[in-house]
């Protein structure tokens, strides 16, 4: 990447698509340089959020702080800067009997891009969000400045920006613990449901499990509502494994990664695209409970395994909308929400439905909440808006809350949980696309 130049940008939804000014630099002192002289700034990691949070006047891209600093393999504990990916992590640390203890659903996403969003994973329930495994980070703040924060050192910047979407400032370093593994593979169940009654029975059922997470069906209606296969999984020891694994079972093979070699065109993603696909997908496990090992990259990135598959939804881009209700009115409004989407139209090929544990209060900026969270893909059509809205009027009614790393469209006041962040040097267009909704 050039140092400083204006080109167009945008996430991994490819929407929108904004030109900017975008600044890559690993010297400390030009980023400090780069901060004082522009007002609007915002960094960004490795552009796959799916919204709008990373794009701002001026973008500071942290691609060139990809380097190691420290690997504590006594203690499980790594430091590095804020650019490296989970992906470069996971390659270093999962040979020597280590795991992230929380991760998103792509490993493509950097260490300071899953702060700033306090990112959760199938985990949640169990083991929170990323915020919990969290050591120190070093902060350059509005004024310059590289802050180091901590829980007990500056803070109110430390609890501020985690979750604070880079508003805050730049992350530079950060520092944080690791779960130790004997194996690379997950001891996993899938198990199908047929409708939102039994999956959230499989739910209650599945709390002493450390990973949970369902697929569903966002398409079906009727007593089929809530169609879905429940994954559930463990880090298989390596006395559990099949013997193919046992040799080797901490490194895996090599694998072929195709690529989308184009965007795909408009008329293949409709309604009954997205019907027919979940049909096979819920069909092709034909027993009701199937058990067996995985490797991790299978459990927890099953979309990493295609490059560049945000082409699929074509040219004009796709969002993605999270939502949480709180766990007391789960079910009533899942329902709810699928019956709108059902009722619109817009299906979703990917319908993710994970449960969450306890909040973390001091972890304000911090988007789950204990209950139920759906997130849901969708390609952007004239139609999408009044979905968007009538999604944010039911999350809204059920108490509940939108996911600020997902959201692009949003209007409502539900996505301004952010505090102790308005800053007008750090602002993001996201940012401002909220304020001016508030106001």
């Amino acid at each position: 990447m050039k140092p400083n130049f204006i080109q167009k940008v945008t996430n991994w939804g490819n929407f929108p698509v904004v030109e900017k000014e975008i600044k890559s630099e690993d010297s400390i002192e030009k980023i400090k340089d780069f901060v004082r002289k522009n007002n609007e700034v915002i960094a960004r990691g490795n552009g796959r959020c799916y919204g709008d949070a990373s794009l701002s006047e001026h973008i500071f891209s942290t691609k060139r702080l990809n380097k190691f600093i420290s690997f504590d393999r006594l203690n499980g504990v790594i430091e590095c800067e804020s650019g490296v990916l989970l992906s470069e992590i996971l390659e270093v640390i999962v040979p020597q009997g280590y795991f992230l203890y929380v991760t998103p659903g792509t490993k493509f996403i950097s260490v300071g891009g899953a702060i700033a969003s306090d990112v959760h994973g199938k985990n949640h329930h169990a083991e929170g969000c990323f915020s919990e495994y969290l050591e120190t980070f070093s902060l350059l703040n509005e004024n310059s400045e590289v802050i180091t924060c901590s829980r007990t050192q500056n803070e109110d910047k430390f609890w501020a920006t985690i979750g604070g979407m880079g508003l805050t400032g730049i992350i530079l370093s950060a520092k944080f613990k690791l779960k130790n593994i004997e194996t690379a593979y997950i001891r996993q169940e899938s198990i199908k449901a047929e409708n939102l009654d039994e999956i959230f029975k499989l739910f209650d059922e599945s709390e002493s499990w450390t990973y949970n997470v369902a697929w569903i069906d966002c398409l079906q209606t009727g007593k089929n509502i809530g169609r879905s296969i429940m994954m559930r999984g463990e880090h298989a020891f390596k006395h559990e494994l099949p013997k193919k694994f046992q040799q080797n079972p901490l490194r895996l093979k090599q694998k072929f990664i195709p690529k989308v070699p184009f965007y795909f065109p408009d008329f293949m993603l409709n309604t009954w695209s997205v019907k027919l696909f979940n049909y096979l997908y819920y069909s092709k496990q034909q027993k009701k409970e199937v058990k067996n090992f995985v490797d991790y990259e299978t459990f927890f990135y099953p979309l990493d395994v295609v490059n560049d598959w945000n082409k699929i939804y074509g040219k004009k881009g796709f969002i993605q909308y999270q939502m949480v209700i709180p766990k007391e009115k789960g079910k009533a409004g899942m329902k709810k929400i699928l019956e709108t989407i059902a009722k619109s139209g817009n299906g979703s090929f990917l319908a993710v439905l994970k449960l969450f544990g306890k909040e973390n209060p001091s972890a304000y900026n911090s988007f789950p909440l204990e209950g139920y969270t759906l997130a849901l893909d969708f390609k952007v059509n004239p139609k999408l808006a009044k979905l968007v809205s009538d999604l944010d009027e039911i999350v809204e009614e059920f108490g509940g809350r939108i996911y600020l790393t997902k959201d692009s469209m949003s209007k409502s006041s539900l996505t301004n949980y952010l505090r102790n962040v308005q800053n007008p040097k750090f602002v993001s267009v996201q940012h401002k696309r909220i304020l001016s909704n508030s106001n």
